[in-house]
């Protein structure tokens, strides 16, 4: 499974721009998740996620992905769930100090990140994991979330 996520991580500015297209997809079916409603979609949403996004990056599905701020590495792998960078214990190869055969994920964060169009997006400093989100889907959430800043910013008439 590392290969892949470190192949995702290599591959960033490209996994940056489906992702872009994903979620220009999602806040377009709105009205859809509107209509059969955004709770009764979530179930089947963070399945379809899980599968992508556990493929591709080795998700952990915290429910609050932050793969676009960290250069597609996903910060739950780190084995001490660091949400904001290394722990100071990154080996000198570049590798985990309590798994030493793993690369550190924010080493492959920062590589990454180099690469995509939203450089400085790592440098955001990510909210402590919110663990009544496990298991549901980000995609969902963050299309929601879009939708509605839209909708508050055309109506402040921006």
């Amino acid at each position: 499974m590392r290969a892949v996520r470190y192949w995702s991580t290599s591959h960033s500015a490209t996994m940056e721009k489906l992702y872009l297209m994903l979620e220009w997809l999602m806040v377009k079916l709105d009205p859809l998740w509107r209509a059969v409603g955004y709770e009764r979609m979530d179930r089947p949403m963070a399945m379809l996620e899980k599968g992508v996004k556990g493929f591709l990056f080795d998700c952990q599905m915290c429910g609050q992905c932050a793969l676009s701020d960290t250069g597609m590495s996903c910060p739950m792998n780190c084995p001490k769930s660091l949400r904001n960078g290394p722990c100071g214990g990154v080996r000198s190869n570049g590798n985990c100090e309590v798994e030493p055969d793993m690369r550190c994920v924010w080493v492959e964060a920062a590589r990454g990140a180099r690469q995509m169009h939203s450089q400085q997006s790592i440098e955001v400093i990510q909210l402590p994991v919110d663990a009544r989100l496990k298991g549901h889907s980000s995609w969902l959430r963050a299309a929601q979330l879009k939708v509605e800043e839209e909708k508050l910013l055309h109506g402040l008439g921006k």
